[in-house]
């Protein structure tokens, strides 16, 4: 049986590969998952929204529901020519298969289905529904995939109990990390009014850098937080800022900017932003800032998933998993407010949106069986 496990994660893993599906485009992927869960019994749903495919399947009708969830899309590749091999031709090399998405995510979701496959060769008649929540708008702008997928569920009273995420959540070793909970995510747009000028007469204009340089020095010295229990501190931090003409004689008659949070459990979205705005309204400064939430922080409580996968992962390794909130944003984000309990079990991270992103195949095996594993502990 693990042979024939390993074979047909790998096989169906390089046929996924060999999509490109930059995001949003599915290229495809969705069709060849759903043909092999539709032969399981599953009820296939493709759920479009503008540009963005959605997948939705289940088998069963009962609760609790268990679902397993991940991405088609991948981010592009960038400078083809700096790939060792081709992004979208799967490579094997000591050990390791290469290929755009390789690790983010397309080896969970190949992992996921052979499980899924196995495990219900050998338990048809398991307890509850076990459902798949695919998407190609994960790393695009994530506006019309998990997020709408989730609306339209709960708009039709489809409850999911426990969801598995299959993003590389893996640091250095396969199932060294798995993820709980992740950080808010909150960003600002600003925009600092001032009147351009000439250099040599700072008097007569008003240069909007200036204005800004004390504040963004008091927003980088703010101890946001120490973090808690079960999250990091909250960070802030500044990823562009633009002013000036292109001419070396001329002070600004405007500046932008752009910076973001990642926010622990010990602040709202609505208490961040008030901080901020207190920050800028102490000092004399013509301002315009507007805000986007990616993402509010959530947090699986300790219980029955966190524990099933906990022993699917020490089972493998021989080693106890971290619980972790650490990392950037997921579509947990978007998962978790329905009353989910949400965890991630991943691949090893260190590859992914990288050239020449490659995955350990051992690993993949692997995490086929932990997946499988966690079926049982759960629906057994």
């Amino acid at each position: 049986m693990a042979n024939e496990l390993s074979a047909a994660t790998i096989e169906l893993l390089c046929d996924l590969l060999r999509r490109r599906s930059v995001t949003p485009d599915d290229a495809g992927c969705q069709v060849l998952l759903g043909e092999r869960l539709t032969k399981l019994g599953f009820t296939c749903e493709t759920m479009q929204f503008n540009d963005v495919t959605n997948l939705w399947a289940r088998r069963g009708t009962t609760s609790p529901v268990l679902c397993f969830a991940g991405h088609t899309d991948v981010v592009p590749p960038g400078d083809e020519k700096q790939w060792a091999t081709d992004p979208f031709e799967p490579t094997f090399k000591d050990g390791f298969l290469y290929g755009r998405g390789s690790a983010d995510m397309k080896s969970g979701l190949a992992a996921m289905v052979v499980a899924i496959e196995a495990f219900i060769g050998s338990h048809p008649d398991y307890d509850g529904s076990i459902a798949l929540l695919i998407t190609s708008d994960e790393e695009g702008r994530a506006r019309d995939g998990t997020l709408k997928v989730i609306e339209a569920l709960t708009a039709r009273e489809e409850h999911i109990d426990w969801c598995v995420l299959g993003e590389p959540s893996s640091q250095n070793k396969l199932g060294d990390i798995v993820r709980v909970g992740r950080r808010g995510s909150l960003s600002g747009m600003l925009t600092v009014n001032g009147v351009q000028g000439h250099v040599a007469y700072p008097q007569l204009a008003d240069n909007p850098i200036r204005r800004f340089a004390p504040v963004l020095a008091e927003l980088h010295d703010i101890v946001w937080d120490d973090g808690n229990e079960f999250f990091p501190p909250t960070s802030f931090q500044v990823v562009d800022v633009r002013a000036g003409i292109g001419a070396p004689n001329v002070t600004p008659g405007e500046l932008s900017a752009r910076f973001n949070f990642r926010y622990s459990t010990e602040w709202t979205h609505e208490s961040l932003r008030e901080k901020v705005h207190a920050v800028f309204d102490a000092h004399e400064i013509d301002y315009e800032l507007n805000w986007h939430l990616s993402g509010k922080p959530f947090l699986t409580e300790p219980g029955k998933l966190i524990n099933a996968v906990s022993q699917a992962v020490t089972e493998h390794t021989g080693s106890v998993p971290e619980l972790s909130t650490g990392g950037g944003t997921s579509d947990g984000r978007f998962i978790s407010p329905a009353g989910v309990d949400v965890v991630e079990l991943g691949p090893v991270n260190a590859s992914i949106h990288k050239i020449d992103e490659h995955v350990n195949v051992a690993d993949v095996i692997t995490l086929t069986s932990m997946y499988r594993r966690i079926m049982e502990l759960m629906l057994l």
